[in-house]
């Protein structure tokens, strides 16, 4: 069957934010290290089944320019890092954090669709096996818990998180694609409201291993 492979196209929680230091936890912590290391188990390290491109960057949205921190928006540069690391087997979409600022006046319903446009650009990228679409997994995040330093930057983000999972849920069922609720298995960190701490990190791998081994074994 050949190795699989799998794009992680997300925010900071993608790429590995610390809520306890302001750094970056190392490639085996990170949720998507975490999948990779279970999904090749069973695996020599010199041919694994599954190959994982983690595609995390700070600040990054859905589909929105951010005035603050230019570059990060998530439906812009989609097709380029698709193209890059095709054929893919599967993407798996996990935005919407940033979507929460308060200079965004953010509603979960908007928040949502830019997720659901980012799906959407993977679906129709022609970056998949034999250059059709690649399978695709929605993930919505988990709730924000009590912020402290980016109280002021997701100011009323609580109640909006909040009503995320629903919206998402329905606009993933809208495209066909694969969805999974990051917080009926994981809870944001009580540190900085907005990141994962270690062991949340580990949960949210096995959960999405899970889910991949349904989609691709």
């Amino acid at each position: 069957m050949g190795m699989k492979t799998i794009l992680c196209y997300g925010d900071s929680n993608t790429w590995g934010a610390d809520p306890a230091t302001g750094g970056r936890f190392d490639r085996f912590t990170r949720w998507a290290g975490v999948m990779r290391g279970i999904l090749n188990a069973d695996c020599p390290p010199s041919d694994p089944e599954y190959w994982v491109v983690e595609e995390g960057q700070n600040g990054r949205t859905t589909c929105r320019d951010d005035p603050v921190e230019p570059g990060r928006n998530g439906l812009a540069y989609i097709q380029t890092i698709l193209e890059s690391h095709k054929p893919l087997d599967l993407v798996i979409v996990f935005l919407g954090t940033n979507d929460l600022k308060v200079r965004f006046a953010p509603t979960a319903q908007d928040i949502a669709r830019g997720a659901q446009r980012v799906v959407a650009a993977a679906q129709n990228s022609g970056t998949g096996i034999d250059g059709k679409a690649p399978k695709t997994l929605m993930i919505v995040p988990a709730p924000v818990a009590r912020l402290s330093y980016f109280k002021e930057t997701f100011a009323g983000s609580e109640e909006i998180s909040k009503k995320l999972a629903a919206r998402y849920r329905q606009y993933a069922a809208e495209i066909g694609s694969e969805f999974l609720d990051a917080g009926s298995v994981i809870v944001s960190s009580d540190l900085d409201g907005i990141h994962l701490d270690r062991d949340q990190h580990k949960k949210l791998g096995e959960a999405i291993a899970e889910k991949v081994k349904t989609m691709l074994g």
